[in-house]
């Protein structure tokens, strides 16, 4: 990312976050997939839709300020996903899965709330007052996501999941 303006870092941020969200729309669908207790299934599930919700904001977002909407590749993201599949692919049993996929819903919340955290000031400076208000809109959202995972991490029965003693 090579930012000459403001105004090209916060497009660049944009893009960025356009990716992040359309990424978790796929990966929130394989959280969902992948748990078996019903509420931690239905958080992954509506924060799925909301994600989608976000992906159609950004792209109000890139229309309100005369670009178009194009996704930027973010390599955290592209992590975060491979370090799940990694996961995934060792086999953990049922429980252990479970925790891990709450553990990355935090995880991919903290980065989101982030990234939206450094846009609205940039959007506030570049006189974007109505983008700032909407991507605040959807920091709120993302913070709310957080409290939910965060909740039900506390709340999660281990089970017989195995502890060193």
């Amino acid at each position: 990312m090579t930012a000459n303006s403001l105004e090209d870092l916060f497009v660049e941020g944009l893009q960025e976050m356009y990716y992040t969200e359309q990424q978790l729309v796929d990966a929130l669908q394989e959280l969902e997939e992948g748990s078996t207790e019903e509420e931690i299934k239905n958080a992954f599930s509506e924060h799925r839709e909301e994600t989608q919700g976000h992906v159609d904001r950004l792209e109000e977002v890139f229309e309100a300020i005369g670009h178009d909407a194009e996704a930027h590749e973010d390599p955290i993201v592209d992590a975060m996903i491979h370090q799940h599949e990694e996961f995934v692919n060792g086999d953990p049993d049922e429980k252990m899965l479970e925790r891990y996929n709450l553990m990355s819903g935090q995880k991919s919340e903290h980065y989101e709330i982030a990234s939206y955290g450094n846009l609205i000031p940039l959007a506030q400076q570049l006189g974007h007052d109505d983008v700032a208000d909407t991507l605040e809109e959807t920091l709120r959202e993302e913070q709310e996501a957080l409290d939910e995972v965060s909740t039900l991490s506390e709340e999660f029965d281990y089970g017989d999941i195995e502890s060193p003693q």
